[in-house]
């Protein structure tokens, strides 16, 4: 197999290839370019490479996404839809980044960022591999609970419907949602809504 055929292939299993990872194989990342030339690889947006006729999947964008930004989680709305909690269907993705990280160039799909810093941002990120991509998305708890923190932006009504729906559907623990509560500092906020659940 020559290393075309070997990026073909890689691409394949991955869907989303990024110079790195062609680097990672000790090949060329100037194939990617020759690949793309050629009709045999089709550019998804900066640095970042596909099949041209790749079927798309539901998280396709999301890896895009995570592809293109590395230090980016999937946050609010975005997570929300994620961990089917609520009846959000945003049309950005929310994104969270470090305190102090460059915001990334603008492109499709459009990019809502929410900086967080310290423990807000590091605590509670899952990393869920889809075709061989990784997508970083917070837990169903740390989510909620950024909903309360974030309510101004986004609204109570969603932050209590996802609070509701994520309970219903146990997709949380009281002491999870302690815990992310506490790191948000949101606990006297979502204390009597969490006292009326269990009731």
């Amino acid at each position: 197999m020559t290393q075309s055929e070997q990026i073909l292939e890689l691409a394949r299993h991955r869907r989303v290839l990024r110079a790195a990872d062609v680097r990672e194989h000790g090949w060329s990342p100037q194939l990617l370019i020759r690949l793309h030339q050629a009709g045999k690889l089709h550019r998804i947006a900066r640095g970042l490479y596909g099949l041209p006729d790749a079927e798309a999947t539901e998280y396709q964008t999301l890896i895009e996404v995570c592809q293109r930004v590395p230090k980016g989680v999937l946050c609010l709305l975005s997570a929300l839809q994620f961990h089917g909690i609520g009846t959000q269907l945003p049309h950005e993705v929310w994104l969270a980044l470090p305190e102090g990280s460059h915001a990334p160039a603008p492109g499709y799909p459009t990019l809502r960022i929410t900086r967080l810093r310290g423990s807000a941002y590091s605590e509670g990120i899952q990393t869920v591999t889809e075709h061989g991509a990784s997508i970083r998305v917070y837990s169903a708890a740390k989510t909620v609970t950024d909903c309360f923190k974030f309510r101004n932006k986004i609204g109570l009504d969603v932050a209590l419907e996802a609070l509701k729906d994520a309970w219903r559907g146990r997709q949380v623990t009281m002491a999870a949602l302690s815990h992310f509560a506490r790191i948000n500092r949101v606990e006297r906020v979502m204390q009597p809504y969490l006292e009326a659940m269990t009731q």
